[in-house]
C-alpha cells in the first residue's frame, strides 16, 4: 500500500510509519511547526517528508491517508485531509492502524501514567540485543535502537501504550486498539485533565485495556494501591514488581554513582547483579519492572539481561546529558506531568545532591497549561533553588480552560520558589549566565522549550568550561 502521514513528526505517527515501511509498504509525511528532536530525526528517515501541508503532496495511487491528532493539524479542514476525501481514499488514525497491523502477533503493551516510553525502549533493546527479533513502536528516541519503529520477524510486538484519546471524533484511548496478550503496567496518577477531569475518568481505560487481556496473557505491574484496585479486571496471571520487597520483583542495595548498581530479587530466591547508567529512583523500578516481565516471559536468559541493561543508553529528554565538558551539567527531562517532572527533578537532586538546581521548564501540555491543575505548582519544584519559566503555547487553548502565563508565574512563586518569567532563547541565556558554576541546569519541558536544548548547551560548554573556577 502508499501510506501518507499528515503529522508525522509526531512521535507515534513517525513510529507507526516506520513500522509500516519495514513490512513493505510505501510511506510519505508532512507536518508544519515542528521542533527537534522529532522534525530532525523525520527529516533523517529516508522517506518524503513535506514541511508544509498541501494537497499535492500525496501521492499517486495513495491507498490510506493516516491523519494524527494535534489541534494544529487543522483535522477535517487540513488541505490533505480534503484531497484524500476527494479521491475516496480512507483516512485513519495511526492507533487504528497499528492495531489491525498487528492483531494477529504477541502484543505487548507498555502502559502507564508515566515510565512506559523508557520501559518499551529498553524491552525492544534487551531483545534486539538477545538476537529476538520483536518488533516495536516507541513514542521517543532512544539512542540504543535504529529507530523508534521496526516491524520485526518474530512474534512479539512491544508496543506503548498510550491512555490519550485516538482524536477529537473518537474518545476510545490509543492502547485498547492494540490486542494485548500481555500488559506491563508501570503506573497510575490522575493525567490529562483536559480530557480525563476525574481519577475515575482516567482509570477507566486502564480498566477496559486489562479485561483485554486474553487468560493465558501476562500482567506485569508495580506494587501499587492504584494499580491494586484495578487489577482485578484482568483474567490472566500477575506479576507484582516495586523497588521494595513485595509478592514478585524488587530491586535491593541500590548505590547510585554514574553508574549505579544494585540487586534484582526476584520469586524462588533469584538474586541477579544489575547495573545501570540511567538516572533516578524511578529507573530502578523501570528497569525492575522490564526484568520481571522479560525473565517471567522466559524472552531471554539472565547473562543477556544484565548484558542489555547495562549497555542500554535511555532516550533522548529522558534525563539525556546536554554537556559533555562544562562544569554546570545540563540535563533534558521531560515534563509532559507532575509525575514526569518531579521524578525527573527527584533524579537531579539524587545524583547532583551538593548542586543548587536550576529548572528551566515550560508548561507545554494542555494539563500544564489548565486552571484545574494549577495546584500543581504548589510542590512540583520542591527542593529547587531557581525556576525559569518559559510561556505556555496556544494551540488547542479553546479546549479547556487555559491559565495564563501570569498565573502560572503567580502559582509558582507562590510556594516562596525563586521564579522568574523568560519570555526568549535569549533571556533564559542571559539568566543562566550569572551562574556561580556550583549549580546544574534541568531543562523540563514536552516541547521546545525556546530552543534551549540545542542552544545551551555550545554556550555552556564555553561559558562554564573546566577552566572556570567556582
Amino acid at each position: 500500500m502508499r501510506i501518507h502521514f499528515t503529522g508525522i513528526a509526531g512521535a507515534g505517527m513517525s513510529a507507526a510509519a516506520l513500522m509500516m515501511r519495514d513490512a513493505g509498504h510505501e510511506v510519505s509525511g508532512s507536518d508544519e511547526d515542528v521542533f527537534p528532536p522529532m522534525s530532525t530525526y523525520v527529516e533523517g528517515l529516508g522517506f518524503p517528508f513535506h514541511r508544509s501541508f498541501d494537497a499535492a503532496n500525496l501521492p499517486d495511487g495513495l491507498d490510506m491517508l493516516v491523519l494524527g491528532a494535534s489541534a494544529k493539524l487543522g483535522g477535517d479542514a487540513n488541505p490533505e485531509v480534503l484531497e484524500a476525501r476527494r479521491r475516496g481514499v480512507r483516512i485513519t488514525t495511526f492507533p487504528e492502524l497499528v492495531g489491525e497491523a498487528t492483531s494477529s502477533r504477541q502484543n505487548t503493551v507498555v502502559a502507564g501514567s508515566f515510565g512506559k516510553s523508557t520501559c518499551t525502549a529498553l524491552l525492544a533493546h534487551v531483545l534486539k540485543e538477545a538476537g529476538r527479533d520483536a518488533g516495536w513502536m516507541i513514542g521517543a528516541i532512544s539512542p540504543s535502537l535504529p529507530a523508534t519503529g521496526h516491524w520485526g520477524a518474530a512474534p512479539e510486538v512491544v508496543l506503548e501504550g498510550d491512555e490519550y484519546i485516538v482524536g477529537p471524533a473518537d474518545k476510545r484511548s490509543k492502547f485498547v486498539l492494540y490486542h494485548p496478550r500481555d500488559v506491563l503496567l508501570t503506573s497510575l496518577v490522575h493525567d490529562h485533565v483536559n480530557v480525563f477531569p476525574t481519577f475515575e475518568d482516567y482509570e477507566a481505560p486502564f480498566r477496559q485495556l486489562l479485561r483485554l487481556i486474553p487468560a493465558d496473557g501476562l500482567l506485569v505491574a508495580r506494587d501499587h494501591p492504584a494499580i491494586r484496585a484495578i487489577a482485578g479486571e484482568a483474567g490472566s496471571r500477575i506479576v507484582w514488581y516495586d523497588t521494595e520487597p513485595c509478592a514478585g520483583w524488587w530491586s535491593e542495595g541500590v548505590v547510585f554513582g554514574e553508574t549505579t548498581r544494585f540487586t534484582l530479587i526476584g520469586p524462588g530466591g533469584r538474586r541477579i547483579a544489575m547495573a545501570t547508567s540511567l538516572l533516578g529512583e524511578h529507573n530502578i523500578e523501570n528497569i525492575v519492572g522490564v526484568s520481571a516481565y522479560l525473565l517471567e516471559r522466559s524472552l531471554v536468559s539472565e547473562a543477556q539481561l544484565v548484558d542489555a541493561v547495562a549497555s542500554f543508553g535511555g532516550i533522548r529528554r529522558r534525563l539525556d546529558r546536554l554537556t559533555r565538558t562544562s562544569v554546570v551539567p545540563v540535563v533534558e527531562g521531560f515534563g509532559s506531568s507532575y509525575e514526569k517532572a518531579r521524578s525527573a527533578i527527584d533524579a537531579m537532586l539524587l545524583h547532583y545532591p551538593e548542586r543548587p538546581l536550576t529548572v528551566v521548564f515550560e508548561p507545554h501540555t494542555f494539563s500544564w497549561r489548565s486552571r484545574e491543575a494549577l495546584s500543581w505548582y504548589d510542590t512540583v519544584f520542591a527542593g529547587v533553588a531557581k525556576v525559569l519559566i518559559a510561556p505556555p503555547p496556544t494551540h488547542g487553548a479553546a479546549s479547556h480552560q487555559q491559565a495564563t502565563y501570569e498565573e502560572i508565574l503567580a502559582r509558582a512563586a507562590a510556594t516562596g520558589a525563586a521564579v522568574q518569567g523568560v519570555r526568549s532563547a535569549q533571556e533564559a541565556i542571559g539568566a543562566l549566565s550569572a551562574l556561580t558554576g556550583a549549580e546544574a541546569v534541568l531543562l523540563l519541558s514536552s516541547g521546545p522549550l525556546l530552543g534551549l536544548p540545542d542552544s545551551l548547551p555550545p554556550v555552556f560548554e564555553e561559558l562554564y568550561a573546566p577552566r572556570f573556577a567556582a
